[in-house]
């Protein structure tokens, strides 16, 4: 005896056509999950990415803000830590922001 709540499209159905219907009905919800899943888990490693990349600015400003102190307090020779600057900076708007010259070399 069919039931009143029962679709339309599965009264004629044999059981196994229907168990079946219910398998691929099961299989779209599980792949559904999956993708909320994965959805999840990007949207976690995305944070965590951002957060350990903020980190590493955090930490990159306070570095310079201690090197800047010291050498503002006279605690590090100024040329020293321009040598240094000249040696790590490699793009010209880098350089300009402590006065150094551009360097040839990489500009080109």
């Amino acid at each position: 005896m069919k039931t009143a709540t029962e679709k339309p499209e599965t009264k004629n159905l044999t059981p196994i056509e229907k168990a079946q219907q219910r398998v691929k009905g099961l299989e779209e919800k599980l792949k559904q999950a999956k993708a909320l899943k994965q959805k999840a888990e990007a949207r976690v490693k995305a944070a965590e990415s951002k957060q350990k990349r903020a980190a590493d600015t955090r930490r990159k400003i306070l570095v310079g803000a201690a090197i800047l102190a010291k050498v503002e307090r006279g605690e590090w020779p100024k040329d020293k830590m321009l040598e240094m600057m000249g040696q790590q900076l490699t793009r010209a708007d880098d350089r300009a922001l402590f006065d150094l010259p551009v360097n040839e070399k990489v500009a080109s």
